[in-house]
């Protein structure tokens, strides 16, 4: 538990600096340029990254040791980071601010590398859960991760706002190198004892290479894996649309630094559901605590919107952040343990791909549709004729149209989801426990 607590504390740093470079680069776009379209291509392109370095990043987990590719991605980052203050203070006056000019996706394109670069955490860290933490606690240190992250969205929506607001990039950027380097360096000195036929070349039994066919032979294996793999792939296409939409839906109502603190007190939620779930776990069925909870998310996000309302949009958030880490540990819980743990480094990286690629066709379609469909359709359209004597006019009610749409789609899925012959046979393959786990390491 003592190496567990210190690799939290270090993916906490490695979460706030990423998580903040991301905020911030949305913030300081759509202010700059006003443009949902950039604020969509930005969310676009992060889940592009994802879902293709998937597979490949979940190869790097399982053949190297889990402690040298986390070493690597913050190295990775922090040059990333610091090519991305260069091309900042380089550019001419008024160049980043072009959403038709090259300059500023380029400074776009190397800022959200150097996010991507943290994904291979977001892989390493359920793996080392299982090589840890005993089986019957798995489900509570997955809500301690759970915890972590929202906690880093806690420090993130305040600072993200705050470092926009009196510098830009260029702060955000500096911000971003410091933590970087302290969380490298922290790590360094952290002991995670790990197999040695993990990491030894010339041991492994199996080809060390990204071998996507052996991983969809291992998923195939477990009767309604692929299914639970495909639900969440179906709940990152509409969870597409709210990291598309929400800053400019949210930066619509309030200041930059309101929205920050908004997201600071909303992002607490995390934290509370880490701790609740840390305390009680999941339940004997994890699958059935997702499928409740993604019941829940969908009819709150059909609603929230419905009026230009800046409490209920702040409650909105919160249940959303709140039943967030559930579906999330109970997908992880579900994979530690039926997926044997030498192969769990790619199923983690291949579940990645296979679900955010539905996120990026979200992003890059809702951001161009919203700003030259539903905008119009809510301000002078016949939406607006329609419904707007309730629901409201303008750009802003054309994004809150959006949202109620997705929340319906969701509810509705979720459903047929819950009743589906899959849900049944993958409930039954977690009791039997189908996957052998290691021994926790000594740490």
């Amino acid at each position: 538990m003592r190496t567990f607590r210190h690799l939290l504390a270090n993916n906490l740093v490695a979460n706030i600096t990423n998580f903040t470079v991301w905020f911030a680069v949305t913030f300081w776009v759509f202010l700059e340029t006003r443009s949902v379209f950039a604020t969509g291509m930005i969310a676009g392109f992060y889940l592009v990254l994802t879902a293709g370095l998937g597979f490949w990043l979940g190869s790097l987990v399982d053949h190297h040791r889990k402690k040298r590719v986390m070493l690597g991605s913050s190295m990775a980052s922090f040059a990333l980071y610091g090519l991305s203050l260069a091309a900042h203070e380089l550019a001419s006056e008024g160049a980043l601010a072009d959403v038709s000019g090259a300059p500023l996706w380029l400074f776009i394109g190397l800022v959200m590398s150097g996010v991507i670069a943290g994904n291979v955490r977001s892989i390493a860290l359920p793996t080392l859960v299982t090589l840890l933490i005993p089986e019957d606690r798995r489900d509570r240190a997955n809500g301690l991760v759970g915890m972590v992250t929202g906690i880093g969205f806690l420090a993130t929506s305040a600072v993200s706002g705050f470092l926009v607001a009196w510098g830009g990039m260029r702060y955000t950027l500096i911000f971003a190198l410091i933590l970087t380097l302290a969380a490298f360096l922290h790590l360094r000195f952290v002991r995670v004892d790990e197999p040695q036929s993990e990491a030894t070349p010339g041991k492994a039994t199996e080809p060390r290479r990204v071998d996507i066919a052996g991983t969809v032979r291992v998923i195939g294996a477990v009767p309604g894996l692929f299914a639970l793999i495909l639900f969440a792939s179906f709940n990152n296409f509409l969870g597409g649309v709210f990291m598309a939409l929400m800053d400019a839906y949210g930066l619509s109502l309030m200041a930059v630094q309101a929205w920050g603190l908004l997201w600071a007190f909303v992002s607490c939620a995390f934290i509370l559901s880490g701790i609740v779930i840390a305390r009680t776990g999941l339940g004997p069925n994890p699958l059935r605590t997702l499928m409740i909870v993604n019941l829940i998310v969908w009819s709150v996000s059909a609603v929230f919107t419905l009026q230009s309302s800046i409490p209920l949009l702040a409650a909105g958030c919160f249940i959303w952040l709140f039943l967030g880490p559930y579906a999330e540990a109970a997908e992880h819980t579900t994979l530690q343990k039926v997926v044997p743990y030498e192969r769990q480094g790619r199923v983690f990286g291949f579940a990645q791909s296979v679900e955010q690629a539905a996120s990026p066709l979200t992003a890059f379609l809702i951001g161009p549709l919203t700003q030259f469909f539903f905008i119009p359709l809510m301000t002078t359209g016949a939406g607006a004729d329609a419904i707007g004597d309730w629901f409201g006019r303008g750009p802003e009610r054309g994004i809150a149209l959006v949202f109620t749409l997705a929340g319906v789609l969701g509810v509705v899925m979720t459903i047929l989801a819950f009743n589906s012959k899959y849900y049944r046979q993958l409930s039954a393959a977690y009791a039997r426990g189908l996957a052998p786990n290691p021994a926790p390491g000594p740490g």
